[in-house]
């Protein structure tokens, strides 16, 4: 169990390490298939006829058609006075349109600052944050609060959602490392996303899923321990949904969770099977210019003991009163 854990948090760790290397030489035209990235979050923007394509690393690829992608191009500026030091890596970037401006949420990672988990250990600082452009190619730059969440916690994968009271809210995980038991979790937003105000509220558990299994080679099979990659949709019946992942043993697996109140705050119930194949994982979904729901997601692979991560697409059916994944998507 030990070595699932190490070989996971080094393959989650590798492409966000990408942020801190000298700026890559910018290609043409490249097939989706082509492009190693963690954490694929694709905006079809409405106002530029372009798809834009982010993820773990900080970096941005640009397309008009989806089969052949543009990049990467760098696009955060975060302040190197602020807790992020002048290098952080940059894990599951998001672009989110709001009110005629770009909002760029990202979980940053600071080596140079430690906190302490509560198996005693010291671990780098790493926090959800959000910055601004009035583009969405960037350049993302920061608002006015220096910190979105609690500096002693480890936060990742924030995602924006507005619920039915019209208000924006942060959804974002608290780390496993913090209690060693995963969470989901919403806090208010400012209007205008610069801060977060009020308290936290959780959402649910990693422990609360009936699919994700941990061996923990002496006693009973237990649940897993990581929540991962929250993002929030409604289906055709104004279902309020939630695709997230985790594992099974050492296999990446998405599933899905419904809110019986219709809003964020619950409660939430998990669906019993994972919903999309085996190693495939960190979802979210969008519409193509065409008008077809998507799911973006990316793949896991071992290859001469390097991780590789690919993302790919995914038909989706939001008509019913369930997320229905379907066949694989070529542009």
């Amino acid at each position: 169990m030990k070595n699932n854990w190490l070989a996971f948090l080094f393959a989650i760790l590798l492409p966000a390490i990408a942020a801190a290397q000298p700026a890559r030489p910018v290609r043409l035209q490249v097939p989706l298939d082509s492009i190693h990235l963690s954490d694929p979050f694709i905006l079809a923007d409405k106002k530029t006829h372009l798809y834009y394509m982010t993820g773990t690393g900080g970096l941005l690829w640009k397309s008009r058609d989806m089969k052949r992608w543009d990049g990467p191009y760098p696009v955060a500026q975060p302040d190197p006075a602020s807790w992020m030091g002048p290098k952080p890596m940059i894990w599951a970037a998001e672009i989110h349109p709001y009110k005629g401006r770009y909002y760029y949420f990202a979980t940053f990672t600071n080596e140079a600052l430690k906190i302490s988990a509560k198996d005693g250990r010291q671990l780098d600082r790493r926090a959800c944050h959000v910055l601004v452009s009035d583009r969405p190619d960037g350049p993302y730059k920061p608002m006015q609060d220096a910190t979105y969440l609690p500096a002693n916690r480890l936060t990742l994968d924030a995602t924006l959602w507005i619920d039915k009271d019209k208000k924006p809210y942060l959804v974002y995980c608290d780390e496993w490392l913090n209690e060693m038991n995963g969470t989901v979790e919403k806090i208010a937003l400012k209007p205008d996303l610069s801060g977060t105000t009020g308290e936290a509220q959780v959402l649910f558990r990693a422990s609360d899923s009936p699919w994700s299994r941990e061996d923990p080679r002496s006693g009973p099979v237990r649940p897993n321990k990581v929540t991962d990659g929250p993002y929030v949709f409604r289906t055709g019946t104004g279902r309020l949904g939630m695709v997230w992942t985790s594992w099974i043993y050492d296999v990446y697996t998405q599933g899905v969770a419904y809110s019986t109140s219709g809003t964020l705050a619950g409660p939430w119930t998990q669906e019993s099977n994972p919903i999309t194949p085996p190693n495939f994982g960190h979802g979210m979904l969008f519409k193509s210019f065409e008008g077809k729901t998507l799911m973006a997601i990316h793949s896991h692979r071992s290859e001469g003991g390097r991780y590789i991560r690919v993302p790919h697409l995914f038909e989706v059916d939001l008509t019913g009163d369930k997320l229905v994944v379907g066949k694989a998507y070529r542009p």
